[in-house]
């Protein structure tokens, strides 16, 4: 099993940069995929970014390409979205999960753990 805390989130301005962390515990975190999802009010929750387990490969959704960047450091534990250029559009809490395998998986029930999430709020 494994838990997961994110953190970075927070208030920027449109055309901003924020880098979000997604800590995790335990000593096989190597093990799991990690994902990136989002949810904006009143909305379903929506895939943003994973990462295989050794960080060899990556996949985003369409909303994300060019702009954010995930990535991972499997000695801290942690795995990091780097977003840049953001948009009105992109507030929403955004959580990170993690799956026990390495293909890549961009739907919610692929993912066995969740951490709590952190806001993104970006203002016009």
């Amino acid at each position: 099993q494994v838990q997961l805390v994110e953190s970075g989130g927070g208030l920027v301005q449109a055309g901003g940069s924020l880098r979000l962390s997604c800590k995790a515990s335990g000593r096989t975190f190597s093990s799991y995929g990690i994902g990136w999802f989002r949810q904006a009010p009143g909305k379903e929750r929506e895939f943003v970014a994973t990462i295989s387990r050794s960080g060899g490969r990556t996949y985003y959704a369409e909303s994300a390409k060019g702009r954010f960047t995930i990535s991972r450091d499997n000695a801290k534990n942690t795995v990091y979205l780097q977003m840049n250029s953001l948009k009105p559009e992109d507030t929403a809490v955004y959580y990170c999960a993690a799956r026990k395998y390495s293909t890549i998986a961009t739907m919610v029930l692929d993912y066995d753990y969740w951490g709590q999430g952190t806001q993104v709020t970006v203002s016009s």
